[in-house]
């Protein structure tokens, strides 16, 4: 399971401009700058989501703002109820917040998700 885990990682990471789909989830890279920030970047990343799939709980090195751009999307952070987004609805998630999220829908869901990220670290570590 672990090993999963890390390859599915590295799919997000390696996710440069180009769409990669893993268990029904594809990530198509928009765009990557540099912040003024020293070491910062802004990373925008489009994730479809197909009915039912779900990506596990993790972790970013920055904040991540996610807006549905399509369907209706279930958030889970450790020991609270599930938020569920729908189309037009946006989130912010503070860095090192734990949390996984999935499509609650029966039809294709999207959003736009907002990297303010530390460049020199992972953008996704997975959580066990």
């Amino acid at each position: 399971m672990k090993t999963t885990h890390i390859f599915a990682a590295a799919l997000l990471i390696l996710g440069m401009g180009a769409a990669h789909a893993q268990d029904g989830i594809g990530r198509t890279e928009a765009q990557r700058h540099d912040l003024p920030a020293a070491g910062q970047q802004a990373i925008q990343v489009r994730v479809d989501f197909a009915p039912g799939a779900a990506f596990p709980s993790h972790v970013h090195p920055g904040v991540e703002i996610a807006y549905v751009l399509e369907g209706t999307v279930e958030y889970q952070f450790a020991g609270e109820a599930p938020i569920t987004l729908h189309k037009g609805d946006s989130l912010y998630i503070p860095e090192g917040t734990a949390h996984s999220a999935r499509n609650a829908g029966d039809l294709p869901a999207a959003e736009l998700a907002t990297y303010l990220v530390d460049k020199s670290r992972p953008l996704v570590v997975i959580k066990e």
